[in-house]
C-alpha cells in the first residue's frame, strides 16, 4: 500500500507552523516579475502579526513593484540550523496574497520586532504589505510533509 506523502494535520503540525511564523525575521518572498511574469525570489523582512504576515518593503525595489502589479505570492520560513541536513530542518511555504497597508499604523509592532528598522521606517519610498494567507505548506523535517488551510492556525 503506498503511503500518501501529506499527512494528516494534527495539533503538532499546528504548533510547528506558529512557532516558525512567529520566529520569523525574514524570509524569501517568491512573486511573478512585473515586466516579465517570470518567478522573481528576494529576501525580505517578515514578521507575523497574529493573522498575516507584514513585510516593509522599497517601492523602488522589484519585488514591490512585483506586489503591486500582482498580489499573489509566496514566502519561505524557516532556516537550516547550525549542522546536520539543511532538509531535516523544519520549513514551511506560505501562500497569500498581498494587500498594502497603512504603514503608520504598524509602526510599534514591527519596530518591536524589528529595531533597527528605526533608521528607515519612515523613508517616504517604504511601503507595509500584509500578506494574508490562503494556504500553508509544512515541512517539518522528512516525512512530516503537511497541508494546512489558512482557517486552521
Amino acid at each position: 500500500m503506498k503511503r500518501e506523502p501529506v499527512n494528516p494535520t494534527d495539533d503538532a503540525a499546528r504548533a510547528l507552523v506558529r512557532q516558525l511564523l512567529g520566529d520569523m525575521r525574514h524570509a524569501a518572498l517568491g512573486v511573478m516579475h512585473p515586466e516579465t511574469g517570470a518567478p522573481y525570489v528576494a529576501r525580505v523582512g517578515l514578521i507575523w502579526d497574529g493573522t498575516a504576515a507584514l513585510t516593509l518593503v522599497s517601492t523602488l525595489s522589484t519585488h514591490t513593484q512585483a506586489l503591486l502589479a500582482h498580489p499573489a505570492c509566496a514566502v519561505l520560513v524557516g532556516e537550516p540550523g547550525a549542522m546536520g541536513d539543511p532538509l531535516t530542518h523544519p520549513r514551511l511555504t506560505l501562500s497569500a496574497q498581498a494587500a498594502q497597508v497603512d504603514k503608520p499604523a504598524h509602526k510599534d509592532i514591527w519596530l518591536a520586532a524589528v529595531p533597527k528598522a528605526k533608521l528607515y521606517y519612515d523613508f517616504t519610498d517604504f511601503v507595509m504589505f500584509r500578506l494574508v494567507p490562503t494556504g500553508i505548506d509544512l515541512n517539518g523535517g522528512f516525512g512530516k510533509a503537511y497541508r494546512l488551510r489558512a482557517d486552521e492556525l
